[in-house]
């Protein structure tokens, strides 16, 4: 550490002393100009760097964050990427709110300084240089910025931090369930018990139920350390939960890789046995690798959440927040209601119960908070704390299901104005169809098939039982056929302007149903088995990659979109499914009634931790379980964060460097 401070500092001297020489073509650490953006390796055009200057500057104004870009040949004094930029930002005196993109076109290198204390956490920048490596492996320089400037913008200005995505897991379940579970996974670990058999002595069969099993413990396992992590940044700050984000942002990538493999394997390509065998062992070990790693790392919150050093005050927030959810449910309801007089009722399914679903929620957390009230009267902090987090969470679902009912009818609302956008586009189709050479009937035929859809689509459109995102999907069938017919009389750039409106309107479809699929998904998550959660993944992964290219190429984001679409729309018809032959009744049954009743609810399959009996254990991991806090996370010696890889990322395979610390302090630029 030392000498790399020393290398470092070194560097700085040495630009400062020769900054003056500096020219187009150095390699050097440099000098940084009064714009955001200095090309002295000269890839970008005029337009290039203006249109680069003017999105830095709006994401300065967005977000008071400043992101200077700079593109040179090959870093050089030093070599490595990492060191180069935090050369040249020390240099260039950046402060905690400023963020150095260097880039080497030759040497194929790249890198984010940043400073330990600034805004935007370690798992964001990480993300975001994985977002722009394609686009500089395809040289599009003025794309990478831009992305990497509208990644910055949305994760300084998330409310939820992600995602995401997105989302939020229940699970509450009577102490005593937990103690067992929790003792019985560490007398099994602790006794060295029978160890499972190898992979080439299970059946195939009895390998793919293995591998569906563990991605469905995986994925709540994620799900619910993104939730335990949202809480502990809230409460206690980005740099205590460095680790566990790491942790956490690893085990992603494993799932999502496991549910690639899971989706191949349930696609319509037949497989031989042997990849069958070979993907569902590979999802397994993905699974229990991310599982593993966030094992690891549980115990450091074991200490930090001991919720009975402020027992009070967390039950006055969850309290307050209950109150603010549950004023607004009786509007929701009223929406629904509402929507229920315009849309069909297959366009409701997936929030026709939220409300009575959310009153369960609140009501649940009512008995949690009175618990929590009596410990904390009685002094039992340990007792108050399974209660606070069994109401925040209960509380988190019931706003989940009332978002739900909002963010549906804006959907529907939106795809009734674009389907009738759209018929308004076919109607000059057909009339551009018509005029046409016929000489086979094809023009004909693709003319009366789409006024069919159009009549049809008007229909439906006039009645109280509206399916606008239905009806927008039949249009985009019809559009995609009438399309082949009219597209020869079509210039090139007529046909790019129609491609970016066809997507306009698929992407917003793509992404109802995605949000449709994950509100459904989350909210009644402990019936849904791994197909509907592989084809939500996929959905969310296509949809991703579409929005990536709808500026540049619109006319391969299109087929994403549309992919997007069919599998979100394939993941709650799985859902739905799995809930309706889901065992146990409704919400908290099962529970073996009486006053245990609803104590013994367990809400998405999670279990979470007694923290009773002080300290210890970290989370049991038998099924999804919540987990307790501990120690650990504040011990220590210092030192800087430590992004825990080897650089900013690579062009090319193997030819990446970086990595390390971020060590900026203090000072600023203007």
């Amino acid at each position: 550490m030392r000498r790399r401070w020393a290398l470092v500092l070194t560097t700085v001297l040495a630009v400062l002393m020769s900054a003056g020489a500096v020219t187009a073509s150095a390699t050097d650490p440099v000098q940084l100009g009064s714009s955001h953006v200095l090309d002295q390796a000269g890839v970008l055009s005029s337009g290039d760097l203006s249109g680069a200057e003017d999105r830095l500057d709006g994401l300065f104004e967005a977000t008071g964050v400043d992101l200077f870009v700079v593109l040179v040949d090959e870093f050089t004094n030093p070599a490595n990427s990492q060191e180069w930029a935090d050369a040249t930002a020390l240099g260039n005196g950046l402060g905690q709110k400023q963020y150095l993109l260097a880039i080497a076109t030759e040497g194929r290198q790249y890198y984010i300084s940043a400073d330990d204390g600034g805004p935007v956490s370690e798992a964001d920048l990480a993300a975001t240089e994985e977002a722009i490596l394609p686009l500089l492996r395809d040289d599009d320089y003025s794309g990478a910025i831009q992305l990497a400037a509208d990644r910055f913008q949305e994760d300084l200005t998330s409310s939820g931090g992600g995602g995401a995505w997105l989302w939020i897991v229940l699970g509450i379940a009577v102490v005593g369930v937990v103690v067992f579970i929790v003792v019985r996974s560490r007398r099994r670990g602790a006794s060295g018990g029978p160890q499972a058999a190898p992979v080439e002595q299970i059946s195939t069969e009895e390998l793919a139920r293995r591998a569906s099993s563990a991605l469905v413990a995986a994925d709540d396992a994620v799900r619910t350390s993104e939730q335990e992590l949202g809480f502990a940044r809230a409460q206690f700050g980005d740099a205590a939960t460095v680790e566990f984000a790491q942790a956490l942002t690893a085990a992603k990538e494993n799932l999502n890789k496991a549910f690639t493999l899971k989706q191949q394997l349930d696609d319509a390509e037949p497989d031989t046995e042997q990849q069958t065998r070979q993907w569902n062992a590979e999802i397994l070990r993905l699974c229990e690798e991310a599982d593993a790693d966030l094992d690891e790392k549980a115990a450091d919150f074991d200490e930090l959440r001991k919720l009975e050093q402020n027992a009070p005050e967390a039950l006055a927030r969850v309290q307050e927040q209950r109150t603010a959810v549950a004023g607004a449910l009786d509007a929701a309801a009223v929406t629904l209601q509402t929507m229920r007089g315009t849309y069909a009722p297959e366009a409701l399914a997936t929030i026709a119960d939220n409300p009575e679903q959310a009153r369960e929620r609140l009501a649940f957390a009512d008995e949690q908070l009175a618990h929590a009230a009596e410990s904390v009267a009685s002094g039992d902090g340990g007792a108050a704390a399974v209660s606070i987090r069994a109401a925040e969470e209960a509380v988190g679902q019931a706003q989940l299901l009332e978002d739900a009912i909002g963010r549906l009818a804006a959907d529907l609302s939106q795809g009734e104005k674009d389907a009738a956008a759209l018929i308004a586009d076919l109607e000059q189709d057909i009339a551009a169809a018509g005029a046409l050479p016929d000489p086979d009937g094809q023009i004909a035929a693709a003319v009366a098939a789409t006024r069919q859809q159009v009549d049809t689509a008007r229909t439906n459109l006039a009645s109280t039982a509206k399916r606008p995102l239905v009806t927008l999907q039949a249009l985009e069938a019809a559009n995609s056929r009438i399309d082949g017919v009219v597209a020869s009389v079509r210039d090139s750039q007529a046909r790019a302007q129609r491609a970016r409106q066809m997507l306009g309107q698929q992407l917003t479809q793509a992404q109802a149903q995605v949000s449709a699929a994950e509100d459904y998904i989350t909210a009644r998550r402990g019936a849904v088995g791994a197909q509907a959660r592989t084809r939500l993944a996929e959905a969310g992964a296509a949809l991703v990659q579409a929005r990536q290219l709808e500026q540049t190429a619109p006319e391969q984001a299109l087929p994403l979109a549309q992919r997007a679409n069919q599998l979100a729309a394939q993941a709650i018809q799985y859902a739905q499914t799995d809930v309706g032959g889901f065992g146990g009744g409704g919400y908290g049954g099962g529970g073996g009634g009486g006053d245990n009743g609803m104590l013994g609810a367990v809400l998405g399959g999670i279990v979470i931790n007694s923290l009773l009996g002080g300290g210890g254990g970290g989370r049991s991991r038998g099924g999804p379980p919540m987990g307790g806090f501990g120690g650990g996370m504040f011990g220590g010696g210092g030192g800087g964060s430590s992004r825990g890889r080897s650089g900013g990322g690579s062009f090319r395979s193997g030819s990446f460097g970086g990595g390390g610390t971020r060590g900026r302090r203090g000072g600023g630029r203007f």
